[in-house]
C-alpha cells in the first residue's frame, strides 16, 4: 500500500477515473484541467495505490482560518467503487491526519452530501464529529432581491 501526491499529468491521469466516480459532472480533461488551475492555489491531490491500482483519491488545502486555526481540509475523497472496504480509506485518512500534523495543522475537516450515508458511517468510525451544518446558495445568481 502506498500514499503519493500526484504532481505529473501521469499521475493525474491515473488518478482521474476514481476521482470522476465522485465528480461525475466532469470528462477526465476538464477534471485534469480543473485540478491544475487549483493546484497553483495550494490544492493538492492525494493517491492511494493497492495491489497497482489507484483505489482512493483524496484533494485537499492546508489553510488557516479564525474558526480552525491551522487545518487540512478535504475537498473530495472517494475509494474506487470496486475496491471499497478493502482497506483504502482507512489508509487514506490515517495519511491524511499524519500529514495535517507533520504540517502543523490542529484540525481536519471535511463536508459529505447528505446522501451519502455510508461515508458516513465510515468516518464517524474513524473519529470524525458532525459538528456542523454546512449551507450553500449554488449557483449564485447574478441578480440579487433586495426589497
Amino acid at each position: 500500500m502506498t500514499i503519493c501526491i500526484a504532481s505529473t499529468d501521469e499521475e493525474l491521469a491515473d488518478i482521474a477515473p476514481v476521482l470522476l466516480q465522485l465528480r461525475p459532472q466532469y470528462s477526465k480533461e476538464s477534471l485534469i484541467k480543473q485540478i491544475k488551475k487549483q493546484q497553483e492555489n495550494g490544492f493538492n491531490i492525494a493517491y492511494h495505490v493497492l495491489d497497482g491500482q489507484v483505489s482512493c483519491v483524496a484533494g485537499f488545502v492546508i489553510s488557516e482560518k479564525l474558526a480552525w486555526e491551522k487545518n487540512l481540509y478535504v475537498d473530495d475523497l472517494v475509494t474506487d467503487n470496486s475496491l471499497r472496504s478493502k482497506g483504502s480509506g482507512k489508509a487514506m485518512i490515517d495519511w491524511l491526519k499524519n500529514h495535517a500534523r507533520e504540517q502543523g495543522c490542529t484540525q481536519l475537516h471535511l463536508d459529505s452530501g447528505m446522501q451519502r450515508k455510508d461515508a458516513h458511517r465510515f468516518y464517524d468510525r474513524e473519529g470524525f464529529h458532525r459538528s456542523s451544518l454546512h449551507f450553500s446558495i449554488a449557483p449564485l445568481g447574478t441578480s440579487l432581491n433586495v426589497d
